[in-house]
């Protein structure tokens, strides 16, 4: 039996105090799978444009060949620290969320700390929870920020999903492939790469800072087992992968609320990058205001956790100061996570 209830935490003087995203510069359509799997979809009697009817993703984006997704990831965090007017001797703290590996060990944060040329002072390591790894990185950022233990983190993210997506082609195209195998694999084909920074600093020393309020969390654990990523395949239980994961989202909120949290009339909701389904299924399980959730997966995919950092860099322009943002996840495993901002 699963005890139930959320982690709750409330940050006193962190902000987000630099947004930075790399686009792949490579558009692949949903037209363009289609075309692909064309001989599979007839064998099956699969009507055409499934994949972007049912998603919603029309394009995804690739790293161009012999790019490696850890370069991006640290040339979007130098690009944030940019921005931040930052030093790199400054960062004390140096968190990468990304799902895509090319190995076990290292952890990808070495490489993408010695490709930032940050201090050997500079704590480093990996946070993977699958799409809500950096909404996790942000809460432990915020938390050692608090703390006084560092005066500057980089948040980092970048996803490769170019050779799953083309392992997955060529396992649908095989002899004897099935509906059900379809079906497994069909999430899989709407991801697509990116990558995105942020830098957490002191609010205090800060004013021009983005003011991170507090977050919650919630576990779902027990559905472990719904959407499973391994080197090359990814199989998802897209039907129980939406009814568990909404309602989990839906308990994690209302009992937020009922502890004091106040998550109505945001000027800004910025949900984990899915599908149509998904994000109509939010919406209307807390009532949302649909003007005020920013949509990027029908152009991006879902670029994993690097979705939302770079749909909330996408929309810092079009932000004001005092504006409400909130950051909402779900990823594999299950796990939630909300995250409020003052901006």
């Amino acid at each position: 039996m699963h005890l139930r209830g959320n982690a709750s935490f409330r940050y006193r003087d962190s902000a987000i105090v630099a947004l930075a995203h790399i686009e792949a510069p490579v558009v692949v359509t949903s037209a363009e799978f289609e075309e692909r799997l064309a001989p599979t979809r007839k064998k099956l009697r699969l009507p055409d444009h499934l994949l972007e009817r049912v998603s919603g993703v029309r394009e995804r984006r690739w790293w161009r060949p012999g790019t490696a997704f850890e370069d991006m990831a640290a040339e979007a965090g130098s690009k944030a620290l940019a921005e931040a007017g930052v030093d790199p001797g400054e960062v004390g703290l140096l968190i990468n969320t990304s799902v895509s590996r090319s190995t076990l060990e290292p952890s990808v944060a070495v490489r993408i700390h010695d490709r930032m040329g940050l201090p050997s002072s500079a704590l480093n390591f990996d946070i993977t929870n699958a799409c809500v790894g950096f909404v996790n990185g942000l809460q432990m950022a915020a938390a050692m920020v608090d703390a006084g233990q560092v005066a500057y983190a980089v948040i980092v993210n970048g996803e490769d999903v170019r050779p799953t997506q083309e392992d997955t082609l060529a396992r649908l195209l095989a002899d004897g492939v099935t509906r059900r195998d379809y079906a497994d694999q069909f999430a899989s084909l709407t991801l697509g790469d990116g990558a995105a920074a942020a830098v957490v600093g002191r609010a205090s020393h800060r004013p021009d800072g983005h003011r991170i309020v507090g977050s919650v969390s919630r576990a779902g654990t027990e559905h472990h087992d719904l959407c499973v990523g391994s080197f090359g395949k990814m199989t998802t239980d897209t039907k129980n992968l939406l009814r568990h994961g909404l309602a989990l989202v839906t308990d994690a909120w209302h009992e937020a609320e009922a502890d004091g949290w106040n998550f109505a009339g945001m000027d800004r909701y910025v949900t984990h990058q899915i599908s149509t389904p998904y994000t109509h299924a939010i919406v209307e399980a807390v009532d949302l205001d649909p003007a005020a959730v920013p949509i990027t997966f029908d152009r991006w995919g879902n670029v994993g956790p690097a979705s939302i950092a770079m749909t909330l860099s996408e929309q810092a322009e079009s932000l004001s100061a005092g504006d409400r943002v909130m950051c909402l996840g779900v990823g594999s495993g299950l796990n939630t996570a909300i995250l409020e901002l003052a901006w």
